[in-house]
């Protein structure tokens, strides 16, 4: 489990085709991962990987084709930056929501426009998703926990603040481009043990 507090950006360094996917490796020496162990789960971009061949300055990760398909690690090059976060250990701070790490699918960029220092984001979901965005409730958007601040139809927004801006990649956002969208978790379950769709 995550919460959607990122703790780094990191930097895909090598990107290496397999048969079925790719292995995928991360520099992130400022997470300490020398520290974790081969096996442990690692954010990306909102999608939970398997950390392996883990040194001092990073990590590796195999992506099967699915995940390239179905999230926006598939378009990822090298050199590009990415939103990480460790898994949660037994006794840390909960500081976002309850994230899995499991993609939901893509939520695209409609626009972005200032608020003083802060920007307000418009995004768009699949049809499907649309019904588990509530005004107030929770999102994940690769990787980062936010609150959603209006809601229409299949569109919603979001205020960033400074920092989140300077410490995510989201800050680098324009419209037309796609992100990770994680729905929240209790909105799936809910729908799941009350058998209500909208």
């Amino acid at each position: 489990m995550f919460t959607g507090i990122v703790q780094a950006v990191g930097t895909v360094s090598r990107i290496t085709p397999a048969q079925s996917g790719c292995r995928m490796r991360i520099d992130c020496p400022e997470l300490g991962p020398a520290e974790w162990r081969t096996g442990d789960s690692v954010a990306v971009a909102g999608c939970c990987l398997t950390a392996l061949d883990i040194d001092e300055r990073g990590f590796s990760a195999d992506l099967s084709a699915e995940t390239l398909d179905r999230t926006s690690l598939g378009a990822l090059a090298t050199g590009n930056p990415v939103n990480l976060e460790p898994a949660l250990a037994v006794g840390d701070r909960l500081g976002g929501h309850l994230v899995s790490g499991h993609v939901d699918g893509l939520a695209e960029v409609m626009s972005v426009r200032p608020a003083g220092e802060s920007r307000i984001f418009r995004f768009r979901v699949p049809p499907e998703l649309a019904r588990f965005v509530a005004e107030k409730g929770s999102v994940t958007l690769d990787g980062v926990s936010l609150t959603v601040n209006a809601v229409e139809a299949r569109e919603f927004e979001v205020n960033l603040i400074p920092h989140t801006l300077a410490v995510t990649t989201l800050g680098q956002l324009e419209a037309g481009d796609r992100v990770n969208l994680e729905v929240d978790l209790l909105a799936r379950y809910l729908e799941r043990l009350t058998g209500v769709q909208t």
